[in-house]
């Protein structure tokens, strides 16, 4: 099929209102938004435990978080996979293949990146204010209220990064989802697939609708992290 041919059937295809299309598009946005709800407050907490507390191992911890942003998704679709198989520990809970059992993988991916985010932006906040916070006898949860709260930019920017990455990823989604059509399927895992037919409109609209988003998430990364020269007053 001629490229200019594919690309015209891609956008008649997102006007139509195709509804499988649309099923794939409301299944990968479901999926990403759910998980990144169930990731990120265990994430920021983990991040400014870590950045602001002394323990034995802290360094390695660092380490393994940040090592952990470069794992390969089909790596963690495969050891996910294992575990929710029916003769893995957590197969009862029979999420292979379900919805479920993307958000858990999903939920995998995007917990090093929330936190290694939310870690080195508590590690580049000012000091006094958490001490001064702590000589005025706030408790440890009101201090890292403050904290986080003059970090929120930084989280704010690790959240969208997050979604970024569980929304375009295509290994663990094709591993432990199964891509079955009307319920597991994704636009990543509906691109590859359509790609191997050879129909290429459904794969180019569902590629489009991805751009898409990109961009919005970079829209908003940019207005979320501002202009540092304009707040130095510098023209």
């Amino acid at each position: 099929m001629h490229l200019l041919q594919a690309i015209r059937d891609a956008f008649l295809l997102l006007l139509s209102g195709d509804p499988s299309l649309w099923q794939i598009i409301w299944v990968s946005l479901k999926t990403s938004f759910v998980a990144l709800i169930l990731a990120t407050p265990p994430a920021v907490v983990a991040g400014y435990l870590i950045a602001t507390h002394s323990f034995s191992g802290r360094r390695i911890l660092i380490w393994l978080t940040q090592a952990s942003l470069s794992l390969p998704t089909v790596l963690i679709g495969l050891l996910l996979y294992l575990v929710l198989s029916r003769q893995g520990p957590l197969g009862g809970l029979h999420w292979l293949f379900s919805q479920s059992g993307i958000i858990a993988g999903q939920i995998l991916i995007v917990l090093p990146v929330l936190t290694a985010f939310a870690l080195a932006a508590v590690q580049a906040a000012d000091l006094r204010l958490a001490e001064t916070a702590i000589t005025l006898g706030a408790s440890r949860w009101r201090v890292m209220r403050t904290v986080l709260h003059e970090v929120r930019f930084g989280v704010m920017a690790a959240v969208i990064s997050g979604f970024g990455r569980v929304i375009s990823e295509v290994g663990c989604a094709i591993m432990v989802g199964g891509n079955i059509a009307g319920e597991t399927r994704t636009m990543t895992t509906a691109i590859a697939l359509q790609t191997s037919k050879g129909e290429f409109a459904q794969g180019i609209a569902l590629g489009i609708v991805l751009v898409a988003i990109a961009l919005l998430i970079n829209a908003m990364l940019v207005m979320v992290q501002g202009d540092p020269r304009a707040a130095r007053g510098i023209s």
